[in-house]
């Protein structure tokens, strides 16, 4: 359903070097990359995932209760996306667990403080 998402930074050469290390899990590829837009795919024809400097030329802010959800393959990948994000400089905004029965999240905050979220659906 999701045909691609983005997030703003204000500096994209620190973008890139954290999600290409955070994304090496996934093997996933830059198929689009821009003076101003990278995008992330893992090639099976899913979403895309972009970093972007906003054209407005204004400072990239992340929102209140915005947020990225990304799927991993299993509960141990949750894990060890989270610990890897927080080696790269990221932050803590919950350790990986179980919510609510059903499946199984963990989140940080990347360099530019956007939220992001690994997820495993138990179901």
């Amino acid at each position: 359903m999701i045909g691609y998402t983005t997030i703003g930074t204000n500096d994209l050469d620190r973008a890139v070097k954290f999600y290409d290390e955070l994304f090496t899990h996934f093997n996933a590829t830059k198929p689009i990359q821009m003076d101003r837009f990278i995008a992330w795919s893992l090639g099976d024809g899913g979403g895309l995932f972009g970093i972007i400097k906003p054209f407005n030329e204004e400072e990239a802010t992340p929102g209140n209760g915005n947020m990225v959800a990304l799927r991993a393959k299993s509960q141990a990948d949750v894990d060890a996306l989270y610990k890897k994000a927080l080696e790269l400089g990221g932050t803590d905004e919950g350790a990986p667990g179980m919510r609510n029965d059903v499946a199984y999240f963990s989140y940080f905050r990347d360099l530019d403080g956007n939220k992001i979220c690994f997820c495993h659906f138990d179901m």
